[in-house]
Parts: structure tokens; sequence; C-alpha cells
């Protein structure tokens, strides 16, 4: 990822310009995607059970949580 100053970036896109070289794409969010953290309570047989799951599955625990959320939301929003 090249770097500019926002001046330049600015008047880059203002000429419309391909900026996508100086955008680190990764951490893009679109609106009402922005990330918040999110606290709960799990008993401890409920976390091996999720840490076992996410171990089989090859990802972390926090992707897994997300991932089910995700699932079970847009299941919900089907309805």
């Amino acid at each position: 990822m090249k770097t500019i100053s926002a001046e330049e970036l600015d008047k880059k896109f203002d000429d419309g310009e391909d900026i996508s070289e100086y955008l680190d794409w990764s951490k893009a969010r679109g609106p009402g995607q922005e990330l918040t953290a999110v606290a709960f309570d799990l008993t401890v047989g409920e976390l091996r059970v999720l840490d076992t799951e996410a171990k089989r599955l090859g990802v972390s625990r926090q992707d897994l949580l997300q991932l089910w959320i995700a699932e079970r939301l847009s299941s919900v929003g089907q309805r």
C-alpha cells in the first residue's frame, strides 16, 4: 500500500483517478458494519465445547462465535 497526504488523495479522488492502491481494504467497513466489543458469560463446560469445536474447524474461538451468531441472525431475518 502506497502512502500519500490526505490532500493528494482527495485531489486524485476528485479527479476520478483510481485510489485503491492507497487504501487498506482489509480494514474497510461499510455503514452499519463497524465492530464493537461484546462481553457475555459462558459456563466452563460451554467454553470447553466451544474451544473443541473451534479447534476441530481450525478457527479461533472468536471467529466461530461470529460465524454462529451471523448464521443465527440471518435465519431469524428470513422469517
